[in-house]
This record gives structure tokens, C-alpha cells and sequence, in this order.
């Protein structure tokens, strides 16, 4: 068991609670805003697979390049999941910083169904 276990059960309640927010969000309207949660959602449930296996990581791009080097190169997670992964951060970069650069609700609704995969995945990782 991870000396992280209480951060990893709060990381997984943030992703939960993040694709609810999403959700919310694309009903009404804020795509941006349901984009960059839906990221978050699946940030933390990596997050909590790397606690799992006690890396902790202080920067985004540690914690992706980490998803990719120590589950999806080693067919732990799919290759389809750290390519989600990637685009979820993308996308939350447009959210966030996009300027005159909108996220469609299409887009928010891809993210959402990219990170509810992504944090199944996560889970089946978790309880392995």
C-alpha cells in the first residue's frame, strides 16, 4: 500500500467532483471552463495512479510524461489513453488561455467522455 493514501482517495474525489463540474458546465454553455475541468478530472486520476506507486510530481508535464513512460509505454494503460491524455491538455490550454480561441461544445463533450475513459482506466490501474 502507498504512503500516499489519503491523497490518492482525495485525488480521485477531485476527479469525480471535476467531471460532474464539466458536466454542468457544458449544459450550460461554458465550454472553456468544461474543458479545462474535464482535463482536471483526468489529471488527477493520474495523479493518483502515480501516488499509487509513490512518484509525486509538482508540474503537469512531469505528471503526463510520467503517465507515458510507466503506463502506457509499458501497455499498462493503452496507448489510446495517453493520447487522450495529451489532447485533454491541449484543449484545457485553449480553455484557458485560448484568447479569441473558443473550445466548441463538441470539443467539451469529447473531453468529458476522454477523461471519463481515462479515469476508468485509472481505476481498473488502482485496484490491480
Amino acid at each position: 500500500m502507498s504512503k500516499y493514501g489519503q491523497e490518492i482517495a482525495a485525488n480521485l474525489e477531485r476527479a469525480v467532483q471535476s467531471i460532474q463540474a464539466a458536466k454542468s458546465l457544458t449544459k450550460s454553455g461554458y465550454h472553456d471552463f468544461a474543458a479545462s475541468r474535464a482535463y482536471y478530472a483526468a489529471f488527477y486520476g493520474a495523479t493518483a495512479s502515480l501516488l499509487n506507486e509513490d512518484l509525486d510530481f509538482s508540474k503537469h508535464s512531469g505528471v503526463i510524461a510520467s503517465i507515458h513512460q510507466r503506463f502506457v509505454k509499458t501497455g499498462k494503460l493503452d496507448k489510446e489513453h495517453g493520447k487522450n491524455l495529451n489532447w485533454l491538455f491541449e484543449i484545457r490550454n485553449i480553455g484557458d488561455y485560448g484568447g479569441t480561441v473558443r473550445v466548441t461544445e463538441e470539443q467539451a463533450t469529447r473531453a468529458i467522455q476522454a477523461a471519463e475513459n481515462f479515469l476508468d482506466a485509472v481505476a481498473q490501474l488502482l485496484n490491480a
